[in-house]
């Protein structure tokens, strides 16, 4: 594992590349014998940081909870990032195309708490109980590290790849729809890339929330009520460059659309 300074050195390349919008080379080439404990210690520098310096912590991501995620990155396990103010954007957005690195888009459902989430043990049912709404999202990938060879320990400790996140389409109560066949379309510019139903995401987008409380318990922490949650894509990342607009069509949940410039 490493020692404490090298979690807070680590932390100051991952703040100053996320200002630079650079790309270093992977954690795992330069500290081999890096673990994911060390990670998620190197995440919660670099969040504090950001907190210290302005920024509120609104939220969660999950990432690599569907299996077409897990063969696009190589990596077969489920992870974590946090969620800042500035990182949420209503859908119609503009999106600054140099504020991020390596950018994709992916396609997921968020959760809203009205309840807060303790674990361990806390179930699907648990997360229903605990849900104000759920609404459409894209979650903007924003990668620091270099993407060859990278494996889990180098992903949490860049944030999980968390960037932005849009949000819109049509909120709904957990008992209005069946949450394990909403779809979605995937555009970019007019063209439809991808497509995918949400049980993608480990069979229930809930599943996701609930190893999210779980695992949040292992490091002395849970979700707060009004936390937004994304949940996990249901496609695989799309690659995006200037000028693109990228529009997700969730049927009767409604759309999400932003463009980069």
């Amino acid at each position: 594992m490493l020692d404490p300074s090298q979690i807070a050195s680590i932390a100051d390349e991952l703040v100053q590349a996320d200002r630079d919008r650079a790309v270093l080379p992977r954690l795992t080439s330069r500290y081999p014998d890096m673990v994911i404990e060390d990670s998620y210690a190197i995440q919660k520098e670099w969040s504090d940081r950001r907190i210290a310096a302005g920024a509120r912590l609104v939220g969660h991501k999950i990432g690599l909870t569907s299996k077409v995620m897990q063969v696009a990155t190589g990596i077969t396990e489920p992870d974590y990032g946090v969620i800042h103010d500035d990182m949420v954007f209503e859908s119609g957005a503009t999106l600054e195309f140099d504020r991020f690195s390596n950018v994709r888009i992916e396609v997921e459902l968020a959760f809203v708490l009205s309840k807060p989430l303790t674990g361990p043990n806390v179930s699907l049912f648990d997360v229903l109980d605990a849900t104000a709404y759920v609404v459409p999202a894209l979650e903007v990938l924003n990668s620091h590290l270099e993407l060859e060879g990278r494996t889990i320990v180098d992903t949490i400790s860049d944030n999980a790849a968390m960037g932005a996140m849009v949000v819109g389409g049509r909120p709904v109560k957990v008992d209005d729809v069946d949450l394990t066949w909403v779809p979605a379309l995937l555009y970019r510019n007019e063209t439809i890339e991808d497509s995918g139903v949400a049980g993608a995401v480990l069979g229930h987008p809930a599943l996701g929330v609930a190893w999210l409380a779980n695992k949040l318990a292992q490091h002395g922490q849970s979700l707060d009520a009004g936390e937004i949650i994304l949940a996990g894509s249901f496609t695989k990342p799309m690659w995006v460059e200037r000028g693109d607009t990228v529009h997700a069509d969730y049927n009767g949940l409604g759309s999400v659309t932003c463009r980069f410039i």
